[in-house]
């Protein structure tokens, strides 16, 4: 370890090392200066570490992220990975004082000893600082103290898990570096932390891996904060019944799902897992040379994500359905072409695309709402009774519009919550499940500008 604190120290700026949290930690010279920001981590970051830590345990080494330090004086300052670093110093404390006596290995002893007698204790003044990291380290020691934290875990964690570190001689460069690091200058979005956390679960070569991310790569990142935020995010969480404002880092656990080639064989993943290898298996026939047939993997909005490859693919699926659906109802207009739509579906198509007040805020969020559960019942039936589910839909969603003099994002989030088509269209079994679920009259029309909408609830007798 000593030999990797040499190292480390002697770089030049720019140049980076690939070293394991023992070495990191070994460092001496590190410091939290005084303007990084507070202690935020909580207990589901940590639960989300260990997470990584267990699932990746077999493998010859995995890496947990980014490092940059400035080197000023004899110090190293953290200037990114502040909150990894204080995880794992909680991490060291909890092992050296709850699991170091009993270790069988001697290696590993002696290692715990010598960080814990070495590595650096910051202090805070924070107040939210000092709360979570005696949270964190309560809920550490719950953690290194199971079972299943093996001297085998410990010493992966300690000597195969690595971070990459940059170490940097100038401040203003250090962090126009971090600012670099960060997406070109702006803050890493959530859809950022998903693609390096799915390319980390990737197993298939270089090649494939190159070839699957390769949409993602092309879309431009509003593309993706977008798809994200305004509509995958949404989705899941009121197709869940829960609250869907504002898609937010602590949020990407909603698109973290299955590893099929480290989990053990749960029940709960089999049909996944079948599936998965029945697709490829498939594909891979000879036959399809012939017949060009490739089976898509049969995603579902609802369904536990598969982590890696069946993510990126998943999202290019969701990137098509619904680009055919939002804006201007693509596919549903092809139908209509096609004569395939009722006459009040027809309208409703035609009339939510052109009506005058379509373009103010509130108008916007409820067309999500719309958008969105419409997605879902083509995600789940397809295009049986879509003139019906059309109809239902709009009703549900526009009542809202009607209903009120001005829409806000938190007006729709409670208007799903307590009316909830997703949860009904959850738990349908048929279309008519969901299609003869009766929707309320409204009583009072109070928007403006809404005259085609209007015209449609009396017309279709939900408004006087």
């Amino acid at each position: 370890m000593k030999n990797e604190t040499d190292h480390v120290a002697q770089r030049a700026p720019l140049e980076h090392d690939v070293i394991s949290i023992g070495a990191l930690l070994s460092l001496t010279s590190l410091a939290i200066p005084a303007y990084q920001r507070p202690y935020k981590w909580t207990g589901k970051n940590v639960q989300q570490l260990f997470d990584d830590i267990a699932t990746h345990k077999d493998k010859p080494s995995y890496r947990l992220g980014t490092i940059v330090l400035h080197r000023e004086g004899g110090s190293l300052n953290v200037v990114d990975g502040q909150q990894r670093i204080i995880t794992l110093l909680l991490t060291i404390r909890a092992l050296v004082k709850l699991r170091m006596a009993g270790l069988m290995r001697p290696d590993l002893k002696e290692q715990l000893r010598s960080l814990g007698a070495g590595m650096i204790q910051p202090s805070f003044e924070s107040e939210i600082s000092q709360a979570n990291i005696r949270n964190n380290y309560l809920a550490i020691s719950r953690f290194v103290e199971r079972p299943d934290f093996s001297e085998e875990l410990i010493g992966f964690l300690l000597n195969r898990a690595q971070v990459v570190v940059f170490e940097l001689t100038d401040i203003s460069e250090a962090f126009q570096f971090f600012d670099s690091q960060n997406a070109r200058g702006r803050d890493l979005e959530p859809h950022d932390l998903l693609k390096a956390y799915h390319l980390r679960e990737f197993d298939e070569d270089e090649q494939v891996k190159a070839n699957t991310v390769a949409r993602w790569e092309n879309t431009e990142s509003e593309e993706l904060a977008e798809l994200f935020g305004r509509y995958l995010y949404r989705m899941r969480n009121w197709s869940k019944g829960r609250s869907a404002r504002y898609f937010g880092k602590d949020d990407t656990h909603l698109f973290k799902g299955v590893n099929l080639d480290t989990m053990a064989a749960y029940p709960h993943a089999e049909q996944l897992r079948i599936v998965h290898h029945f697709v490829d298996a498939y594909n891979r026939q000879f036959e399809r040379k012939i017949d060009g047939r490739d089976m898509a993997f049969p995603f579902r909005l609802d369904q536990t994500i598969v982590n890696g490859r069946r993510f990126f693919e998943m999202t290019a699926h969701y990137q098509e359905r619904i680009a055919s659906i939002r804006g201007k109802l693509g596919e549903v207009r092809k139908l209509a072409d096609a004569g395939s739509l009722g006459v009040l579906a027809n309208r409703i198509v035609e009339s939510i695309d052109s009506y005058g007040g379509r373009r103010r805020t509130g108008d916007g969020f409820v067309r999500t709402m719309f958008d969105c559960l419409l997605i879902c019942y083509i995600d789940k039936f397809g295009f049986a009774d879509i003139s019906r589910a059309i109809e239902k839909i709009f009703i549900w969603a526009y009542t809202v519009r009607l209903q009120m003099e001005s829409v806000q994002l938190a007006t729709v989030d409670n208007y799903v919550l307590d009316n909830n088509l997703f949860r009904v269209l959850g738990d349908a079994i048929l279309p008519a499940d969901f299609l003869n679920r009766s929707l309320p009259v409204v009583e009072r029309i109070r928007s403006s500008n809404t005259k085609e909408i209007n015209q449609l609830f009396k017309d279709m007798r939900y408004a006087a």
